[in-house]
């Protein structure tokens, strides 16, 4: 199972937000929308992104709800035929709820850093830090707060949840 380090926190201002990550970033930015669709799960979560008509993710994670940097562990499946997939997974778990977004994908290191304006609730950013087998938990949590100084991050504003957790609790 793969693992990152991640954050999520609401933003206050996207455009200063996307000036301070343009210029820490190592690529330009990508824009990506995306449709996740979430299922029932005994445990974790398990959602399906769909990128494209012709490609999607299947993404099964495990992580503590709870503020500031954790511990993320989480399998991807890519798929060719998403409609297909998510048929057969809303027949076995039932769907919870569908997340759209419009990412803005920059690349800081080993960091992945996304600002996303989600439908319905507004600006948020996460950063996920992609750990190297060798790293400690400590170490990718040193990264992200380093980068949550750098891109001007409260503490205040940190949440602990996923974006469906939250529009189920405005809904």
């Amino acid at each position: 199972m793969a693992n990152n380090i991640e954050i999520k926190a609401r933003v206050r201002d996207m455009a200063e937000l996307r000036k301070r990550a343009e210029a820490l970033s190592d690529t330009s930015c990508q824009i990506i929308p995306q449709e996740d669709t979430f299922f029932f799960t005994p445990q974790g979560r398990l959602k399906l992104r769909q990128l494209a008509p012709d490609h999607a993710q299947l993404v099964y994670y495990l992580r503590q709800d709870s503020r500031g940097p954790k511990h993320s562990e989480y399998h991807i499946f890519e798929t060719d035929n998403p409609e297909q997939l998510k048929s057969i997974l809303a027949a076995a778990y039932g769907v919870r709820g569908v997340v759209r977004k419009i990412r803005y994908l920059y690349l800081v290191g080993q960091t992945r850093v996304h600002l996303d304006e989600v439908e319905g609730l507004g600006q948020f950013m996460e950063l996920e830090v992609v750990m190297r087998p060798e790293q400690s938990d400590a170490q990718g949590e040193e990264i992200a707060q380093d980068l949550m100084d750098k891109l001007g991050i409260s503490p205040d504003d940190l949440i602990d949840v996923a974006y469906m957790d939250l529009l189920e609790k405005s809904s």
